[in-house]
């Protein structure tokens, strides 16, 4: 009895394993892409990944479905751990009926959805789905509201990531859109409202599908995506790094890295001497003694952020987001002594690290993010306005710049700035000011902090003076320098309290470190209100 029991579950598991069968299988390999499955074990710890509901199966009969029925219905779902943290995750099935959700389909990402909010554990949503179900007609569509209206209720409890790796498209899209971060593979990660078909009857445009939803126009022109690859083993590997700044829920703080203790090798004197040579030559305190020689003194240089970044950040810490996108402003995870840390910073290499629209709403989104999950905010300062001109105005960057300080204001975490040259006007104070909620604000020696810089300031504030001066330039030049004097200097923003501290260059990441073990206690009561109207 119990035998031939067995013997059915094992042939229904197998069943279960094969999918869409060998043939679909092997064309989803022919076309460079992995299988739901072979997802899963590439991103969890081995042996780790426990499959649920995979029995269920479509029950609709109609337009011959009845003949495609596959256990499992096209999506396997399941938790296990990465980095020894359970996760959920749902991975769609190509194979199966082409990824297709219908009824059942969205009922098990559903469930798993409900399973990860109420463990309060990261979910991975995995896409590779033709798209809405055409035979299960109503079924489909209010299958993916099910899944929009959860996402939506887990947002800001629990960390959620899409990743692209196969056509994703129409109302599919808006899942991966509410999820905290996107990620693509090129070539085979594609994201579309309409295909080209429909463009082209529409609107009488050609493009094909790459042009209109590729994983290189959502990284640089649209903003969709977040991360980027070249292949699955490199993009999961990017999903599994992401997860090790981020804590499980809203209720938790961020991981601390700590160095790995390696008992054999510490009994090893020649170890422990490389070790210490190695320690010594990497030592966070050197690399920020090379900032002064990488921030040009002269705020018109133009210089790579990265640069300083990457020394006030523990060694290869840091992980960008969105890099190809509004590259005037670099955001990203990075540790500083094994503490996560939200990195804000200008870009001066881009539009001279100004704020226009698009970089706003890239900050903005990273700097609720970082709230959302407890991570604490490091912002470094050099900006010399929000960008002018006709297009930034008509595009709505006074809408979007208000984002921007919304978020800052919003942010209850530890918020710590860093002014290194430039912090002039209102994007001065959109980047983290002390009255803004600042916890900590640090200004270089040559910060210069004032509404406008010195030379359109003294243009305007003695255009009388200097157009009735015998020499005129030596007499602006000389305004100029006492302008910069008297009120741009990081001193008078010292004095009046709105900077706390003014330290070296190379005493910046131990200042930072110090503020952030201070601050790792730091609450503040929520307002009473439903929630806030953010200028959307």
């Amino acid at each position: 009895m119990w035998k031939d029991s067995i013997s059915v579950l094992d042939k229904r598991r197998k069943r279960i394993l094969q999918a869409g069968g060998p043939d679909r299988i092997e064309k989803q390999h022919k076309s460079g892409k992995l299988t739901a499955r072979e997802r899963i074990d590439m991103l969890f710890d081995p042996g780790t990944f426990v499959e649920v509901d995979n029995f269920i199966e479509s029950r609709i009969d109609d337009f011959g479905l009845d003949k495609k029925r596959v256990p499992g219905d096209g999506v396997v779902t399941g938790y296990g751990e990465i980095g020894g943290r359970t996760v959920f995750v749902s991975s769609e099935d190509f194979t199966v009926i082409g990824g297709s959700l219908g009824e059942y389909h969205s009922m098990k990402i559903a469930r798993i959805q409900d399973m990860a909010y109420d463990m309060k554990a990261p979910i991975i949503m995995i896409n590779d789905s033709g798209g809405a179900r055409i035979e299960e007609g109503i079924d489909s569509l209010s299958g993916y509201a099910n899944i929009f209206l959860r996402n939506t209720k887990a947002s800001g409890v629990i960390p959620q990531i899409a990743v692209i790796v196969g056509p994703c498209s129409g109302g599919a899209c808006y899942s991966p859109a509410i999820c905290d971060y996107i990620f693509m593979v090129e070539d085979i990660g594609k994201m579309f409202i309409t295909g080209p078909q429909v463009v082209k009857t529409v609107v009488n445009e050609e493009c094909t599908v790459e042009q209109l939803g590729g994983a290189k126009v959502h990284a640089s022109k649209s903003g969709v995506t977040h991360f980027t690859y070249k292949d699955e083993q490199s993009c999961f590997d990017g999903v599994r790094k992401l997860l090790s700044y981020l804590p499980g829920s809203y209720l938790e703080k961020p991981p601390v890295r700590k160095e790995k203790d390696d008992t054999s090798a510490k009994k090893s004197l020649l170890y422990s001497l490389n070790n210490l040579v190695r320690r010594n030559r990497q030592d966070p305190s050197d690399r920020c003694a090379e900032l002064v020689e990488i921030v040009p003194d002269n705020s018109r240089k133009a210089y790579d952020v990265l640069e300083v970044v990457n020394r006030v950040c523990d060694q290869d810490s840091f992980l960008e987001v969105q890099k190809e996108f509004a590259r005037n402003v670099v955001v990203g995870f990075g540790r500083i002594g094994g503490q996560s840390v939200g990195i804000v910073a200008n870009q001066p290499m881009v539009l001279a690290g100004s704020l226009d629209y698009d970089a706003s709403d890239k900050a903005a989104r990273f700097i609720r993010t970082c709230d959302c999950y407890n991570v604490p905010l490091v912002v470094l300062v050099d900006v010399p306005a929000f960008m002018p001109g006709t297009a930034q105005e008509h595009k709505g960057i006074i809408r979007h710049g208000a984002k921007m300080l919304y978020a800052f204001s919003e942010a209850t975490v530890p918020k710590i700035s860093v002014i290194m040259r430039k912090a002039y006007g209102g994007a001065y104070i959109a980047m983290n000011s002390k009255n803004m909620g600042a916890d900590i604000v640090y200004a270089w020696p040559g910060a210069e902090i004032a509404v406008m810089g010195a030379e359109g300031a003294v243009n305007i504030a003695f255009k009388r003076a200097i157009s009735e001066a015998e020499n005129k330039e030596e007499t602006r030049a000389q305004l100029v320098q006492e302008y910069k004097e008297k009120f741009m200097n990081p001193y008078v923003a010292a004095s009046r309290g709105f900077v706390t501290e003014v330290i070296r260059p190379d005493e910046t990441r131990k200042r930072l470190a110090a503020a952030l073990k201070m601050l790792k206690n730091k609450q503040v009561a929520p307002v009473p209100k439903k929630h806030g109207n953010i200028p959307l």
